[in-house]
């Protein structure tokens, strides 16, 4: 019997239900039911907004915030493929705004200077002991919080199994859980 991975599609906005790529480096992507709990969430938020889409994979959860109109969005991720898949899909979908770039998401984030108004982090899930916790080193980056817009909001994804990172410049404002995700949402946590 071959397993055949679900299609991924835009759900909603000026390019819903169109089928994107995913690369065969992501093992993983969002399911389009766990994406639209996520914007179901911040609903009318998203339009208008700076996005920052980290470990971006196929570009879907980006491209879901820019077909509901976000104003712009940087995809990062490290693999060469997820870059070359995320520009097809970005064209494909006719979606303007996207910036791609292919770096180590951690490495990045501690020399970028822009400012979102939305940070969506769906990295690979820590599945046995030793592996890097991707969220809760991102969630650690001091370069992280002065990122996030005033206002703005931390989605972060991880297994249900595992407890919710923490990190000194974020507060953790709910955990909603679908399956195997959880999202996590985190706001900037107060100056002291």
């Amino acid at each position: 019997m071959t397993w055949h991975r679900p299609a991924v599609r835009i759900i909603a906005g000026t390019a819903g239900r169109l089928a994107i790529k995913v690369p065969k480096a992501v093992t993983r992507p969002t399911t389009d039911f766990v994406r639209q709990a996520m914007f179901s969430i911040l609903g009318p938020a998203v339009e208008g907004t700076a996005v920052l889409d980290l470990f971006a994979g196929s570009g879907a959860i980006g491209l879901e915030a820019l077909s509901r109109g976000a104003k712009s969005c940087v995809f990062v991720d490290e693999h060469r493929q997820a870059e070359i898949v995320i520009r097809e899909n970005l064209a494909k979908a006719r979606l303007e705004g996207g910036r791609v770039v292919r770096a180590d998401v951690h490495a990045w984030v501690t020399k970028d200077l822009g400012i979102y108004d939305l940070i969506f982090a769906d990295p690979p899930y820590a599945k046995n002991p030793g592996d890097r916790d991707h969220l809760k080193a991102l969630l650690a980056n001091p370069a992280l919080p002065p990122r996030l817009a005033e206002g703005g909001w931390l989605i972060g994804e991880c297994a249900t199994s595992s407890r919710s990172p923490e990190g000194p410049g974020f507060v953790l404002q709910d955990r909603r859980e679908y399956g195997n995700s959880a999202i996590l949402l985190y706001a900037a946590a107060p100056a002291s």
